[in-house]
């Protein structure tokens, strides 16, 4: 048997690069490169590695750990899973810092690789700098923290496991079911240790989606149900992006006349234009679409988890003869709340079922019901986006920048109030062109992640829209998008603070206490602290300058900043009940109150399924 001596470090290097991948027709390295903060846990170890290969794995520095692997899972959206970027930190708090950023993949099945530095194995020179000892567990260290934000958790602690767990590591981040983030902790002794390793293990391996076929019998009970309905509803999920599923997803109900609802991951399965497509559903949904979802009696869940914002906390499926049937590479989603599974891969279920369904559509009444509500949920859009005199609200930031947009223009944002806004007032123009982080709704994804959809969308515009708070947690890569020369357009809405969760806050009953800045404390210089940063920045007062600076960042060499202060507390009204926990003893008769108005929602809540 042939072999090569090497590093652990260099092995894994040869390793990754030898891995492709198959995209649109055309060959492409499965890992395109590595996000990387050195210090002395990674530096002289896969470091070295990184720097004998850097012409064949390319680089990237961030300025933060958290964001640069929140990059790497931007990335992962944009691409819908084909390439997978690494982050690699070194010891202790660099290594902490990827934990959010694992979360956030974890949450939302997307792969990420982290390798992180760890403490030597030989424990000789222990405690090492920026260890964190434990007393009664010496081999535990920081990385550890890991495991429960992994799917697939590692330490190497000889050189030859590299040959068992990066293969076993690269399998589970390609399996549609279990795909997640992938841990692997490299001590800074074993780094270093050459081995004599099996050149088999660097040959390079073309690597295809898997698609699994579902089950005859289950195919055929989904038939069944649909073609016994009266009210069907499709609810598209984040798994048709990731299956590459749109255009199966657009010619199934096209042929069968289903209403289209989407999650917030599935948004952009259809465009906002299709004529099947109602809108949104759930918590930040339309009523258009949640009220289709009350009456459905058989709705198909494609490629969804079916999360709280989904089902409003298990509230708008209101039909008692209702029937969920759950497609989806998962059994653990397929099955959830008693639904007639379909496990397997989005298109070929789609495919197969739509040959099961031959000659059948929606009957012709429910049809015409769904087409009305889309065109209310239209009107409706329309009405809430439209400029006003006052301080613009986030909807009508939305409407302005989407009035703009192109088809290959790609809308991101996460957390706070943007999710709401811009997942009910975004029209999508093109398929698959809208990231709103809302599994693990991390504040600070949104600079981050777009940096990394722009590595993966190269020729058209990424559009960043961002909260004063979100952009005062994670900022950085801003410096970042503009040394790497990936321009990005970025939208930071000024409302003064965490708007959204004071809305909450006082919406059941509270004061407002620790989220909004007072009157006469100074508020940020945007355009100065971005214009700091290497960015284009320029600060708008209407929707209208911002539609009109929407244009010149367009046309802008780097990464262009435009703020705008936003009204506080004004919302796109409507969406579905959400549970959150209420004090049940309290001296406000507001909070008694709230509690009581939960307590009326709940009741609408289906238990146990």
């Amino acid at each position: 048997m042939k072999t090569a001596r090497l590093t652990t470090a260099q092995a894994i290097v040869r390793f990754l690069i030898a891995q492709r991948t198959e995209i649109d027709g055309r060959e492409a390295p499965l890992f395109p490169g590595v996000f990387a903060i050195f210090g002395h846990g990674n530096v002289t170890g896969l470091g070295f590695a990184l720097d004998e290969a850097r012409d064949e794995l390319p680089v990237l520095r961030g300025q933060n750990e958290q964001g640069m692997a929140l990059a790497a899972v931007g990335f992962a959206k944009a691409m819908r899973r084909r390439q997978i970027m690494v982050a690699t930190s070194s010891i202790g708090p660099g290594a902490l810092n990827m934990v959010t950023a694992a979360g956030v993949a974890m949450a939302n099945r997307l792969p990420l690789l982290l390798l992180s530095g760890d403490t030597f194995q030989s424990r000789i020179p222990d405690p090492v700098l920026q260890q964190v000892e434990h007393f009664g567990s010496p081999s535990t260290t920081v990385n550890d923290a890991f495991r429960a934000v992994t799917r697939y958790w590692d330490r190497i602690v000889h050189p030859a496991q590299v040959a068992q767990s990066l293969p076993l590591a690269l399998e589970t981040m390609l399996d549609p079911a279990e795909c997640g983030p992938a841990f692997i902790g490299l001590p800074q002794d074993i780094q270093a240790t050459a081995y004599d390793y099996p050149e088999r293990l660097f040959e390079p391996r073309v690597h295809t989606l898997r698609r699994q076929r579902p089950d005859a019998g289950e195919l055929a009970a989904a038939a069944a149900a649909l073609r016994a309905a009266e009210r069907p509803l499709v609810v598209a999920g984040g798994g048709v992006h990731y299956s590459l599923a749109e255009a199966d997803l657009q010619r199934l109900v096209e042929l069968h006349r289903l209403p289209v609802v989407e999650t917030v991951a599935g948004k952009s399965c259809l465009t906002a234009d299709h004529p099947c497509y109602v809108g949104p559903i759930g918590v930040t949904g339309s009523d258009q679409a949640n009220r289709l979802a009350a009456e459905a009696d058989v709705v198909l869940c494609v490629g969804t988890r079916l999360q709280d914002f989904t089902t409003g906390s298990w509230t708008v499926f209101g039909n008692e003869g209702l029937t969920l049937i759950g497609l989806n590479a998962a059994r653990f989603d397929a099955t959830k709340h008693l639904a007639l599974p379909v496990v397997g891969d989005a298109r070929e279920g789609l495919l197969e079922l739509g040959a099961l369904l031959e000659g059948w559509s929606a009957d012709a009444g429910w049809v015409a019901r769904a087409a009305a509500e889309a065109e209310s949920f239209k009107a409706f859009v329309a009405n809430t986006t439209a400029p006003e005199e006052e301080t613009p609200t986030y909807a009508q930031v939305v409407g302005a920048v989407n009035r703009r947009a192109v088809e290959s223009d790609y809308a991101l944002t996460a957390a706070g109030g943007l999710p709401g806004e811009l997942n009910i007032n975004w029209l999508s123009k093109g398929v698959a062109t809208f990231d709103c982080e809302y599994g693990f709704s991390c504040m600070g994804y949104e600079i981050a992640g777009a940096w990394g959809a722009k590595r993966a969308r190269p020729d058209g515009e990424v559009v960043c829209f961002v909260g004063d708070g979100s952009y005062l947690m994670q900022n950085s890569e801003l410096y970042s998008s503009v040394v790497a020369g990936d321009k990005l357009i970025v939208i930071v809405c000024d409302n003064g603070g965490f708007a959204v969760i004071d809305r909450l806050q006082t919406g059941m009953g509270g004061r407002s206490f620790n989220n909004m800045f007072g009157d006469g404390q100074a508020r940020v210089d945007w355009v100065a602290h971005a214009t700091a940063l290497g960015c284009r920045a320029e600060a708008v007062a209407t929707v209208a300058e911002l539609e009109a600076a929407f244009e010149r960042a367009r046309s802008a060499d780097r990464t262009t900043v435009i703020a705008i202060e936003t009204a506080p507390d004004r919302w796109t009204p409507g969406g579905a009940f959400w549970e959150v926990g209420v004090a049940e003893v309290s001296d406000r008769p507001e909070i008694a109150e709230a509690y009581r108005q939960v307590g009326e929602g709940k009741k609408q809540q289906r238990v146990g399924w």
